[in-house]
């Protein structure tokens, strides 16, 4: 993985200044996708050949090492993939984020809104079926003699539950570069936002003071229109890293759940019936899942309404701007505060009702939990997938409406801002907070359904059944405060 981040790394750095180092017009996205395909190929390419030297021939078997590799390589170009589907919703080159552009010239903010709604559902179902295809892939793979492994009898129980896990070790593969690209939206972003704050263009004789200590002419309009360009590449690629992001928290919470499940039945000798749909507990965890994800979608946008509500309300009472082109220090200080105290606050309802939550399910019954953990990964995994890619159409609308419209301050600029505004909790809140929330309930779910069934067999149902009832009722009530204690109260 780092080996092949590095070597990608500075070829592509290689071949970008080759390419742009003395062009005056770029598309920033270029780079940026050359870099992931590269380490994909480049990845792949190293995980045959190191696995052709670190792999024996096991029992009568020598073809393994290049089996394990295809289905490990089945995550690390899902990795390069998945961005590029990605880039077909949340790109200002792809046509669904024009389509939200030109639906709001004719219907303002409402169908713009519309439209990046539309960019987000179809992007899961694209996404939903590439990962679906590699896993397919995978599963192929691992029915080609994986469980015997060269040997006469089965040596592994669930020969394609261990291929998914190697998927996702393959997803992990392409970390650095996911990391890497997922970074370069907000350092653009704020790049952005460094110029306008800074007010250079208002400070007197500032070209000549700049061509005198640095010997470098000034072209403001320029510098404003590729910072802008460039936002909207950081964008795209802050979309595309998140659905790769929530896929390995998927694939690799199905090795943690298989895990459970091995506990649960004694290595698939007992209980195995109840993993099945005539299990009634099992269904109702299905079901409980879904409800868990909505409700936290929900809450984590509720603490960004309410601390935006309350920042603003501040700015209009207290900062006035006439006679002065920027607000004092202290006011900003203050309006950064009142949004981290909202968020600070709306994270602790969050994590205080999805920690008690996971205990009260575990406690309730364990197969009831096993279908509770799949339903959290499949439910977060579209969630996150449509929250994401919707908000980065809004947000790229709204970027060529400036950088290739030029119409910034019309109403068309004001409906894609609107637009944006609603996709900013989207993509830079639930849906990457998703991840997290998927990732902690696997594995702290792993821990309490075990004390759990530990506590079941010691001291009988009753006292498990009276704990659940009492995480449960903890948990409701912060469920219940996520949105009545941080709702907007006017006048206070």
């Amino acid at each position: 993985m780092i080996i092949a981040s590095t070597i990608s790394y500075f070829l592509n750095a290689a071949i970008a200044k080759a390419r742009f180092g003395s062009a005056d017009e770029m598309n920033f996205e270029t780079p940026l996708t050359t870099l992931v395909w590269l380490t994909s190929i480049v990845s792949i390419a190293l995980t045959f050949v190191v696995s052709y030297f670190i792999i024996p021939m096991l029992g009568r078997d020598d073809s393994q090492w290049w089996k394990l590799s295809v289905i490990i390589s089945c995550g690390t170009l899902a990795g390069a993939l998945i961005p590029e589907l990605v880039k077909s919703f949340t790109s200002t080159e792809s046509r669904h984020v024009k389509e939200v552009v030109t639906s709001a010239e004719e219907g303002g903010a409402s169908l713009g809104i519309l439209s990046g709604f539309v960019a987000g559902n179809f992007s899961c179902y694209y996404l939903g079926l590439s990962m679906v295809l590699l896993m397919s892939i995978a599963y192929y793979f691992s029915t080609m003699g994986l469980s015997t492994m060269g040997l006469d009898a089965e040596t592994m129980l669930a020969p394609a539950v261990f291929a998914f896990g190697l998927v996702a070790f393959g997803f992990l593969g392409m970390g650095p570069v996911t990391i890497a690209v997922d970074s370069y939206g907000p350092v653009t972003d704020n790049a952005q936002s460094v110029y306008e704050l800074s007010l250079i263009e208002q400070v007197p004789n500032v070209e000549a003071e700049i061509k005198k200590d640095f010997n470098m002419p000034v072209n403001f309009e320029r510098a404003k229109h590729l910072l802008e360009a460039n936002d909207g590449a950081g964008n795209t690629f802050k979309a595309t890293a998140k659905p790769v992001l929530i896929g390995t928290a998927v694939v690799g919470a199905t090795t943690m759940i298989f895990s459970i499940i091995m506990a649960l039945t004694n290595g698939l000798t007992v209980n195995k019936e109840n993993l099945s749909l005539l299990h009634a507990p099992f269904f109702l965890g299905l079901v409980t899942g879904g409800a868990m994800i909505y409700w936290f979608t929900g809450a984590s946008t509720q603490a960004v309404t309410t601390g935006a509500y309350r920042a603003v309300e501040f700015i209009k009472a207290n900062i006035k701007l006439e006679g002065v082109t920027k607000a004092s220090v202290e006011d900003s200080k203050k309006v950064v505060e009142i949004c981290t105290k909202y968020a600070q606050k709306g994270m602790l309802n969050i994590f205080i009702a999805v920690f008690f939550g996971t205990l009260a399910f575990a406690f309730v019954e364990p197969f009831f939990f096993i279908g509770y953990l799949i339903s959290i990964a499949i439910s977060g995994l579209y969630q996150a997938i449509f929250m994401a890619d919707a908000g980065a159409a809004w947000d790229n609308a709204k970027k060529i409406v400036e950088v290739e419209m030029k119409q910034k301050g019309t109403p068309l600029h004001d409906a894609t801002v609107i637009g944006d505004t609603v996709g900013d909790p989207f993509k830079d809140t639930s849906s990457v907070a998703l991840n997290p929330v998927i990732k902690f309930t696997t594995l702290f779910g792993l821990l309490a359904v075990e004390l759990a069934v530990t506590l079941t067999h010691d001291q009988g149902p009753t006292i498990t059944n009276a704990l659940a009832i009492a995480f449960f009722l903890v948990s409701f009530f912060f469920v219940y405060r996520s949105f009545y204690g941080m709702r907007i109260r006017t006048g206070k």
